[in-house]
Parts: structure tokens; sequence; C-alpha cells
């Protein structure tokens, strides 16, 4: 059986264990350029040891970003500060990836620390898109039914963005198809209330999903992996549920995606959802038996032996932890010292390793 600290190879790219770092939102750019703030935070978990590091929710467009604050590469002026912080995470041992996304109809907010409500554009906020005119929710602005021509831009903007990644140095790309962002909010019909070809059906409301993987497929290079992180259920009734999650994803394998990132929730804000200790690893599990389709669990995973667990029984292919990795940026290193495996230490740092450890 595999385990934590076992290799996982994706198309041409092999990660040294199975423990990774998630998508988290730093609200720390300024016009989406990475800085110093995100350099230092990057930086840290690569040399605390995680195998992957998939950078924070990336904007495609402008309006794409969740606030102000976000990361972006829908221009070239993006590329290098990302490029910087890459060719350190690659120097000290991780892999660098990083998500695409289009915060749809929960752009336009503020800061993550502060009040979640769409802002004035006076004060950083825009009149978000969507696929139908339907708010989020209190303090959230009814947004822009996007047209086909609007989609279609979308769908280009992805892949623009994919081709800025590749030419910035990371070695796998997840679309973001989860967590009440556009892409989310065209698979449920909660938030999706089209009549068109992109609402109604299973196959219609799949479909810019479909579209935006099949477009950055096209440009991100076959040698390298594609990741997409789905809700596998709104936890409403009515919603995008995990029945629905396994054949989309049964689709998605046949069109270049190498491994699902399996998360939950988002897509509204009065979801009653069961939170506790690896809630969402279930639907990680299904999933990958499923559709047959890698998966990664994500979601309270917070001690080495529960991690450890999940890979061995084949719960999940990668395990990512978020908040736990922002309490300690050395986590991998220190599970493997609590499961009694091998893992390489930063050079500089070995006089603090366990006996007989390696450096890199």
């Amino acid at each position: 059986m595999s385990h934590l600290f076992e290799p996982l190879t994706l198309r041409e790219i092999t990660l040294p264990h199975r423990i990774g770092i998630p998508p988290m939102c730093q609200y720390s750019a300024h016009e989406g350029l990475a800085n110093d703030w995100h350099f230092v935070h990057y930086g840290s978990r690569a040399v605390g040891g995680a195998a992957l590091l998939i950078f924070e929710a990336t904007g495609v467009v402008p309006e794409g970003r969740i606030s102000f604050g976000d990361l972006g590469l829908w221009d070239d002026a993006q590329i290098e500060p990302l490029g910087h912080i890459v060719r350190f995470v690659k120097e000290h041992g991780s892999l660098p990836a990083i998500q695409l996304a289009h915060a749809g109809r929960k752009g336009g907010v503020g800061l993550g620390w502060q009040k979640q409500a769409t802002l004035p554009p006076e004060e950083g906020g825009w009149i978000p898109v969507a696929p139908s005119a339907i708010s989020f929710g209190d303090g959230y602005a009814v947004p822009t039914a996007l047209d086909e021509t609007g989609i279609r831009r979308v769908i280009d903007a992805f892949a623009a963005a994919a081709r800025r990644a590749l030419a910035a140095g990371f070695q796998l790309i997840e679309v973001h198809a989860a967590h009440g962002y556009l892409l989310h909010q065209f698979l449920s019909p909660l938030a999706n209330q089209r009549n068109d070809v992109y609402g109604g059906s299973f196959e219609n409301r799949t479909r810019l999903v479909r579209e935006v993987v099949t477009a950055v497929r096209a440009v991100w290079p076959e040698r390298l992996p594609l990741l997409v992180r789905l809700s596998a259920t709104d936890w409403v009734e009515g919603g995008w549920n995990c029945d629905e999650t396994v054949e989309l994803c049964r689709v998605l394998k046949t069109l270049g995606v190498d491994l699902v990132d399996v998360s939950s929730a988002g897509l509204v804000p009065w979801a009653q959802i069961p939170v506790g200790s690896g809630f969402q690893t279930e639907f990680a599990a299904r999933i990958r038996r499923e559709a047959g389709i890698p998966t990664a669990a994500v979601g309270l995973i917070t001690a080495p032996q529960q991690a450890d667990h999940i890979v061995r029984t084949g719960q999940a292919d990668l395990v990512l932890l978020g908040r736990e990795s922002l309490r300690d940026p050395y986590w991998p290193l220190h599970a493997a010292q609590v499961l009694g495996q091998t893992i390489a230490w930063p050079r500089q740092y070995l006089r603090a390793a366990p006996v007989g450890s390696t450096g890199r």
C-alpha cells in the first residue's frame, strides 16, 4: 500500500511524497502582482518540506479576482514576480502549481479579514458576472449574467493565463471549479438558471468547466499535470451533489485531467455543513473509487497519523494541509519524524535534523 512519504507520479512530474499545500488566498497583492509577502509565504513552506505548493486563487481577468488583493495572471507583467518565487520553490525541492480562477458573483469584495460584501468601485470593488443575475447573499451585488460572448472571453482568459503560468515556470495548473466561484456557479442549479446551452441539464451546466479544461489542456504541455478543484456537494437540497461530481470526474479524466482536488460547499451562504475532522475525505475516496481518477483530500486534516491513514487506505493519493500549514510551515518535516520516515532537510537546517537525515 502507498503511504504518506511514498512518491507520486503524475505524467512526467514526480512528487517526492504525498503532502501538499492547497491554495489559500493571501489578499496581499497590488494590481495582481506578487510581492515579498508571497515570496516569504510560499518560500517558507517549500523550505518546510511540502512536496507540492499550489499558489492561491489567481484571477484570469481583473474582475475574476475575489478581492483587489488577489494575485492575477491576465497581464505579462505579472509573470516575473511569480517566476521569482517559483524558482526559489523549485530550488528547495517543492513542485510549484498555480490555481487559475474566476470568482464570478463572489468577486469584488473586501480583503479576507474584512467584511465580505461587494465593495463600490471607489473602494476597489466592481459589479461581478455570473451565469445568472442572482446575488450570492446579503451585501453582495446582483451580478451581470454572462452572454455567450462573455463566456468565450472567460474560456480564452483561462487559456491565456495558463500560457503565462508556463512562462513563469509552474509545473502544474489547477482549474478552480469549487467554493461557489464562477465555474462552480455554472455547475449548480442554485446559481445557474439559464435556458441556453449552458444551463438546465447536467451536460449543459458542466459545459463551461469542460470547455475551460479543454482550452487549458490545449496550451498546457502534455508532459505536465492538470488538476481541477471541485466542491463535491453544495450541502443543500437541489444543489450540486456528489453523484454529479463523480459523473463529471469521469468526463474530466477523458479530457486530460490528472487529479481532482476534492473540497465542498461555498455556493450559498445558508448551507449546513457538518464540519469535523477530515469531513470531506469521504468524497475524495468515492471519486477516486468510482471515477477512477487520482484525488487529493483536504479539510481539517491535522495529524500525521491521520494523513498517513488517508493514503494507506486508498481514500486519496495526496493530502493537502491548509490551516495546519499556516500554524506550522514545517509540518512535513515534523510528520516524517512522527511516522519514522526519511525526508530531506534543507542543508542550512541539517544541524537540527534527526540523525541520518540528508540535505537538499
